[in-house]
């Protein structure tokens, strides 16, 4: 009897660990879909050697199978440690608490495991949320003004143009506020370092006075995306972590997920998100596949066309001929090909956090690194077109 229990119990267990491995990516060699494996490994070689500063992960999807995964190891405590235990702008609050950018056991890996902080990332993901919510017709229109989530009493420099702001401002990073994140970050006068470490991240937002026109402007502000957390929980009646988990993550098969929580308790919405490389590639690879997600329609196919639009032209050419990004409903979008005629989906994040579309030859690739501070540069921007140029049977 003890024999049966015991042969129930192991096959119950490769039933469940064939049900989570038949709910994630199935895999493939490059050369079957197309990749040279030769220029590939090459290219991992020289990640693993430094060249682009300090990569964490390097993975790649093409038709919907992971092709290449991979993990680079660096020691975070000793590269960073001293950092970690002075108080700075990337460490403003309590240094073992999240908030400290140097601290190892919170960033890049949460707690050491398989979780890769996203930092910015996280705004572009919760653009996907409100996308979400628009297809279930659970978000207002991208056209409601702003104050309307706001007690106006309460809030400082009102004005006509803090009036005119409208959500969509807010996700095309044209919401017209005085606000410095073109500063390095450790800058005490960055803006967004002085939001984080206030004790209430909206309501600092909020408060600050208009510079612009809303719409007129490309301005960057991790406050906007926080704004649209707090309008998110106002609309919904639920936190947009909850909602993501229940509408967004569980259709695709993501079920380990941290997301960090400001010092008011609203979700980080900005750049707080920490999720496992493979899983990052699932929204990317949802937008590539127009929405759906085996056969579900998780966002419209109008979402998807609007957030990878270009709404504001960053510039047109670097001196090295490569096109300047432009930018969508919090999507980075990056020129390339020849004569910079088509456009990588990818979003952006603090360190080098770099998950790209290219649609054209339907490839999600993803980068998670670490580079802040007195270490490298970020230089995962070298590196992501490299994917690109391994492609062998010209096949879109």
């Amino acid at each position: 009897m003890l024999k049966i229990k015991i042969a129930i119990a192991i096959a119950s267990i490769l039933l469940l660990a064939l049900a989570a491995q038949a709910q994630d990516w199935p895999t493939a060699t490059p050369k079957s879909v197309g990749l040279d494996a030769t220029a590939l490994n090459a290219f991992d070689a020289e990640i693993a050697a430094g060249k682009f500063g300090y990569i964490d992960s390097f993975t790649v999807i093409r038709h919907g199978k992971l092709v290449f995964e991979k993990r680079y190891p660096h020691d975070y405590d000793k590269i960073y440690g001293e950092q970690a235990r002075k108080q700075s702008p990337l460490n403003p609050h309590d240094p073992t608490g999240p908030y400290n950018y140097f601290n190892s056991w919170w960033h890049p890996w949460y707690q050491g495991g398989e979780l890769h902080t996203l930092q910015s990332v996280s705004k572009t993901i919760t653009s996907i949320i409100i996308g979400v919510a628009l297809n279930r017709k659970e978000f207002p229109d991208l056209d409601t003004p702003v104050m309307k989530f706001f007690d106006t009493s309460k809030v400082t420099n009102v004005d006509d143009r803090k009036r005119a702001m409208t959500i969509r401002h807010l996700l095309t990073m044209s919401a017209g506020f005085d606000w410095r994140e073109d500063l390095p970050y450790s800058d005490p006068n960055n803006t967004g370092i002085q939001m984080e470490a206030s004790s209430d991240w909206v309501e600092y937002t909020i408060n600050r006075p208009m510079a612009h026109d809303p719409g007129k402007v490309f301005h960057y502000n991790s406050g906007a995306t926080q704004l649209l957390a707090h309008i998110f929980r106002v609309a919904t009646g639920t936190d947009i972590e909850e909602y993501a988990a229940r509408h967004l993550f569980a259709p695709l098969s993501i079920k380990q997920f941290y997301w960090k929580r400001t010092p008011s308790g609203l979700v980080d919405a900005e750049g707080g998100l920490y999720l496992r490389p493979r899983d990052v590639a699932k929204p990317w690879y949802l937008f590539l596949k127009n929405g759906v997600w085996e056969g579900k329609q998780i966002v419209s196919p109008e979402w998807v066309k609007e957030s990878v639009k270009p709404h504001f032209d960053l510039g047109a050419t670097r001196p090295d001929g490569a096109g300047l990004p432009k930018y969508g409903l919090k999507w980075w979008l990056y020129p390339y090909g020849k004569n910079n005629s088509m456009l990588a989906w990818a979003g952006s994040g603090f360190g080098g956090q770099r998950p790209i579309v290219f649609p054209e030859y339907d490839i999600v690739v993803v980068y998670t690194a670490w580079n802040h501070g007195p270490g490298p540069s970020m230089r995962t921007r070298d590196a992501i077109y490299r994917v690109v140029e391994m492609v062998t049977d010209g096949k879109k």
